[in-house]
């Protein structure tokens, strides 16, 4: 069984209405990236109080943290993000939380990202330490312009950190937008160490996010061997319909729906079970 999930901010700002639609739709959870135009771990101690009674009430609850962590550049000092991890273990045992999704630093776009592999691997274990023991797994997020971008360099970071508290999530779209064919080139290598999914599709023309099966991210090809190899666990929606950047994205209601009617059908047609 596979639970849907998704980034609800992408349907509003306003926490309320996130609910709202996610609850119409039959969802029971969401991943927590921000509200109140605040991201998750900019929000004060009443604001995550206020946030919890509100998605208790409508009975949501959260598949994983989504956090900004290894947003920064690889040049950046590590020490304060560190913190920014302990915080992010702190809210995510608030809203029990079983995931929080991080990243690998921006490399320099002029410069080779496997001149930055010991340096990210080592922050990478840094990360991975101060999560070991917490219950809450990170999932690392291939995403364009971090050192984890393509297959290769993501299965370098999960076996070079070697520690239980790090796996990964796979995003069909972001694969795309690195000129890799996701099934085709990364299936293999990585979907042992998956534990996440996150749901978006892209065109290699132009690199624009397009609802799951739309675009040319072999996404029913992943879908269907994922579920063949018995992956149980979040499908989180990130639609992008609208914007898309590197802090996060927009899509509207309408364009949330969309996305979420066309991942159900995919996985209607594949039949795969999901809630």
């Amino acid at each position: 069984m596979w639970t849907l999930s998704g980034f609800a901010d992408e349907i509003s700002s306003d926490l309320d209405e996130q609910i709202a639609v996610v609850t119409d739709l039959g969802l029971k959870y969401i991943e927590f990236r921000s509200a109140w135009d605040l991201n998750v771990l900019q929000l004060d101690d009443q604001q995550l109080r206020r946030a919890k009674n509100a998605l208790d009430a409508a009975g949501v609850k959260v598949s994983s943290i989504g956090s900004p962590i290894g947003k920064i550049k690889i040049s950046d000092d590590n020490g304060p993000h560190l913190e920014h991890m302990r915080r992010a273990l702190k809210v995510a045992d608030f809203f029990e939380a079983p995931f929080i999704r991080i990243f690998s630093y921006f490399i320099p776009e002029t410069d080779d990202p496997d001149d930055y592999r010991d340096e990210v691997i080592t922050r990478m274990r840094d990360l991975a330490a101060v999560a070991e023991g917490s219950g809450v797994t990170l999932i690392h997020e291939n995403e364009k312009e971090i050192y984890g971008d393509i297959p290769r360099r993501c299965l370098e970071i999960v076996q070079a950190v070697d520690n239980p508290a790090l796996r990964l999530t796979w995003d069909n779209a972001n694969f795309v937008q690195c000129g890799v064919k996701p099934y085709t080139e990364g299936y293999q290598l990585l979907s042992p160490y998956v534990d996440y999914l996150q749901v978006k599709d892209a065109r290699f023309a132009d690199g624009v996010v397009v609802p799951a099966g739309e675009g040319d991210g072999e996404f029913r090809q992943s879908m269907r061997a994922f579920a063949a190899d018995g992956f149980e666990g979040f499908a989180s929606l990130e639609p992008h319909l609208q914007i898309g950047h590197s802090l996060g994205g927009f899509s509207g209601p309408e364009n949330w729906r969309r996305a979420h009617a066309a991942f159900v059908q995919v996985l209607q047609q594949e039949g795969i079970a999901h809630e």
